[in-house]
């Protein structure tokens, strides 16, 4: 198997080493995508591990909801509920501890 040593870096910010054992399949299918793209397979991979960590990122940080949904979100924050007696008794008790805190 090939070893594939990735290097990214910029002028302003250090280098790291990222480095990884790929099949001899996977290395042609990536220099081949890397000339078509007319790119090393450096930049290739990089910016193709990039996009994937960012798009992995979002994905955990989005909150997606249907339509449905949407719908109870929006009404929820337009019309909230009315505190109920458990709500309330909260609000009392931080109240308290509020005060106690500043004495």
């Amino acid at each position: 198997m090939p070893n594939t040593r990735i290097i990214a870096s910029t002028p302003s910010q250090s280098v790291a080493r990222l480095e990884a054992r790929i099949s001899n399949d996977l290395h042609a299918l990536l220099k081949r995508a890397a000339e078509i793209q007319g790119r090393t397979m450096t930049d290739f991979v990089v910016a193709a591990v990039q996009d994937a960590a960012i798009q992995a990122i979002e994905q955990s940080e989005i909150i997606r909801l249907n339509q449905e949904n949407q719908n109870r979100f929006v009404n929820a924050l337009m019309e909230p509920a009315k505190p109920n007696s458990a709500l309330k008794k909260a609000f009392s008790r931080q109240r308290k501890l509020i005060k106690q805190s500043a004495l």
